[in-house]
């Protein structure tokens, strides 16, 4: 991808000449899929079961999210987060409508004008806040900066939990978000493409995260958090659901073969699969950054309250890190973006703090051998 590094991208060929390229920290999406979550296709992979949704497999995992959030609510799965993100964005919104985002959202910055798109339209107005969080004060400011009929109608929040920048609401925020955005009639929908890491990391339960805070919509990632193709999106309010079906069907996004998508979901709820692995995740990455930032030149730039840590790092020790094969992102978050993915192992980060440490220590003795 061009954003992958501010220099030019290398092939995308595994090997770099004669050093290996190291993918371990460039994205979850790097990693594979768990194995409960493989075992689990496997086991629908056995006879025949309806199709397009229709198979128990998917009925069982609709179920389980209704458990999970301990709600009544309506599930739909697809292929990927900018289809959950965009379709559900539209079902919320009409063309004269306008959605109120983060500049740091996904939707924003990584969507390739999706949610703009399938709402035929619908503009994205951008707000801010530290950390990657939206402020209440900032939200109110849009929503009545112009209530004129030459202006697009707020009518969407747009909260991604965690952030782009890893950091979490709290549901006290979320909250007082959600009360503002309903003040005005607006609906609340939230990108969850971390959403487990969230529940994990903050100790409450996902509804303390979603509906009980004031979220109507949820995309809740599954790819992240180690299945392979399939997010979830949940309608709270089984209102805004209808005829929801319809466009995923017209997007390209009803799987005929539904039960490889589902399957694993269910393996993921049923024995909380996800939380050993994005537990191990968010340690790894404390323990990334704890030790990262002992090392001369290093500054952690962002909490670390999810798999993300988000560090500035000297231009010759970026370059060199480059060169040793490692691969992470510069695209947002002003420094180098390494992520633990649930098949993280404590190895990989060890192996990087050394790469970095090794680095540090010879620009140490070079600067000591210029002073003699």
């Amino acid at each position: 991808m061009k954003h992958a590094s501010r220099r030019p991208a290398h092939s995308a060929s595994i090997s770099l000449g004669e050093v290996q390229a190291k993918y371990q920290f460039a994205s979850d999406n790097t990693a594979g899929i768990c194995p409960e979550a493989w075992t689990a296709i496997g086991k629908a992979n056995e006879g025949f079961e309806a199709s397009y949704g229709m198979d128990r497999y998917t009925e069982k995992a609709s179920d389980l999210f209704r458990a999970y959030f301990e709600t009544q609510c309506e599930v739909f799965f697809v292929f990927n987060g900018t289809a959950a993100n965009s379709l559900s964005l539209a079902s919320l919104c009409q063309s004269y409508h306008s959605v109120i985002a983060h500049d740091t959202s996904h939707v924003e910055t990584d969507e390739c004008g999706a949610p703009e798109f399938f709402s035929n339209g619908t503009k994205l107005l951008l707000g801010t806040g530290a950390g990657g969080k939206l402020a209440p004060a900032a939200v109110e400011a849009l929503i009545t900066k112009r209530q004129d009929i030459h202006y697009p109608r707020p009518r969407v929040l747009s909260l991604s939990q965690p952030t782009e920048l890893g950091t979490r609401y709290q549901p006290e925020e979320l909250k007082q978000l959600c009360t503002v955005a309903k003040k005005h009639g607006m609906r609340v929908h939230m990108d969850g493409a971390r959403f487990l890491l969230a529940v994990v990391s903050s100790g409450l339960t996902p509804k303390e995260l979603s509906w009980k805070a004031g979220v109507d919509v949820l995309c809740l990632g599954g790819t992240k958090a180690g299945i392979g193709l399939s997010e979830a999106v949940v309608f709270f309010d089984p209102e805004l659901a209808k005829e929801f079906d319809y466009r995923c069907k017209q997007a390209g996004q009803l799987a005929s073969k539904m039960r490889y998508l589902t399957a694993p979901w269910i393996s993921m709820l049923e024995n909380s699969a996800y939380e050993k692995y994005l537990r191990s995740a968010l340690g790894l990455a404390s323990f990334f950054a704890e030790r990262a930032v002992k090392i001369p030149g290093v500054r952690l730039l962002h909490p670390v309250e999810s798999n993300a840590v988000f560090l500035y790092l000297p231009d010759s020790m970026d370059l060199f890190l480059q060169q040793q094969g490692w691969k992470y992102y510069h695209f947002i978050g002003g420094g180098a973006r390494f992520m633990c993915s649930w098949q993280t192992q404590k190895e990989d980060v060890q192996a990087l703090l050394g790469d970095m440490t090794r680095y540090a220590a010879g620009l140490s003795q070079k600067s000591k051998s210029s002073e003699k």
